[in-house]
């Protein structure tokens, strides 16, 4: 009799004789398990990604600015002004908080020390919008806007670069060789989730930097508007009052294309989401054919197998063993490659993973799950494809298997 242990072990033999065409059996194997892991782990990687950054910009966030193309086509240039910003603040209801914005890039010098780094002009509103908070000083005010004050709140890297030990609070900087003070410094929020150094800007009065740091000849331009609704079901309703207020302001007729573009940041997000998704289903069906092939090539190597070893098996029939003996030593056979291959192919999805992130900029999630599927679809690809060589095996007749030349 036969023990399973005795069948396991002749299973294993058997692969080990012919090692170079058992590992070309298990390599579909190897790499559709390694493509399902690697697309798990990047799909999901690049999901939470997007899901951080929508949890820094704030899901009820909004954002309005230019839009070049529609200007281009038209042949009118026309800017968002400080006018725009206040008329959505006055007409349109279901907003906690709006912000115009200027973004430039400007070199600060404080001593005999110097950093380049963004400037923001803005209000008081931007710390709201934005989510900061000030750890030292005072926010910007109504006066700061309408003096167009020369003060300034600083990051924590310009604390850091600029000062080192020393209290900055009410120190004199010059960005772009123009004086400012500082009143306030925002407490840190360190890197993102793409690897970028939040705390390193610094913010003024939207009106001290359209006089001061910008100089554009055209009056209240800004860059764009930050708004932030009250609810996340708010958003739709002040999206279409804000495009609809803009057209009105910006005397464009019905047929003719926006000036502007009105975005919130869930919408921005969702088009990454799309694409990750899609680059995940693309990974996802190159592992379910690769897994298929590597289930074919199983059958197919088992088949010779069987043919190969038909008096072996002969002979064995002969000594007493029986057909389920025979069956069972087969299916462990494609067993043990499916499972040989799921390993090898998790060990070369991990690095695939980490290979495909590096484009994403986004760490790859590795799930117990996706692991466990990928296992329990290689072990069934490998019982499924190897089932009927197993059955052709014990279906042969002792005296014609010995009778095989």
């Amino acid at each position: 009799m036969i023990s399973t242990l005795d069948i396991i072990r002749i299973a294993i033999r058997a692969l080990y004789r012919n090692k170079m065409r058992s590992m070309l059996t298990a390599l579909g194997i190897i790499i559709g398990v390694a493509a399902v892991i690697a697309a798990f782990a990047v799909g999901q990687g690049a999901n939470k990604s997007i899901d951080d950054q929508i949890a820094s910009f704030g899901s009820n966030f909004i954002i309005v600015f230019p839009d070049r193309s529609a200007m281009s086509s038209t042949g009118k240039t026309r800017y968002l002004t400080m006018d725009d910003a206040e008329a959505i603040k006055r007409e349109v209801s279901g907003i906690d908080a709006v912000a115009p914005v200027i973004d430039t890039s400007v070199r600060l010098i404080y001593g005999n020390t110097n950093w380049s780094t963004d400037v923001i002009g803005s209000n008081a509103s931007y710390a709201t919008v934005q989510d900061w908070t000030i750890a030292k000083g005072r926010d910007l005010n109504d006066s700061d806007i309408k003096q167009a004050t020369k003060v300034v709140i600083i990051g924590q890297t310009i604390v850091d670069k600029l000062f080192f030990n020393e209290e900055p609070l009410d120190k004199s900087i010059r960005i772009n060789n123009v004086p400012f003070t500082i009143v306030g410094v925002f407490a840190s929020k360190g890197q993102n989730t793409k690897g970028n150094n939040q705390d390193d800007f610094v913010l003024v009065p939207v009106t001290a930097a359209q006089s001061r740091l910008v100089r554009w000849n055209t009056p209240g331009r800004i860059d764009m508007i930050f708004i932030k609704g009250v609810s996340m079901n708010s958003l739709q309703f002040i999206q279409h009052e804000t495009e609809s207020l803009l057209r009105e302001r910006h005397k464009i007729k019905a047929g003719e294309a926006d000036d502007f573009a009105v975005r919130n940041i869930s919408q921005f997000l969702e088009a990454r989401r799309k694409t990750t998704t899609i680059m995940s289903m693309l990974l996802g069906s190159i592992a379910f054919i690769s897994l298929v092939v590597g289930g074919i090539g199983i059958m197919n190597i088992m088949l010779v197998s069987v043919s190969e070893r038909t008096r072996e098996i002969g002979i064995r029939m002969a000594v007493g063993a029986k057909a389920k003996d025979i069956r069972l030593q087969f299916l462990l056979e494609a067993f043990v490659l499916s499972m040989l291959g799921g390993i090898l192919g998790i060990l070369l999805g991990v690095l695939a993973g980490y290979l495909l992130a590096s484009f994403t900029e986004a760490p790859p999630i590795f799930t117990a799950t996706s692991i466990i599927l990928a296992f329990f679809f290689s072990a069934s690809v490998g019982i499924g494809f190897g089932y009927y060589p197993a059955y052709k095996a014990s279906c042969l007749h002792p005296i014609d298997a010995l009778k095989y030349e």
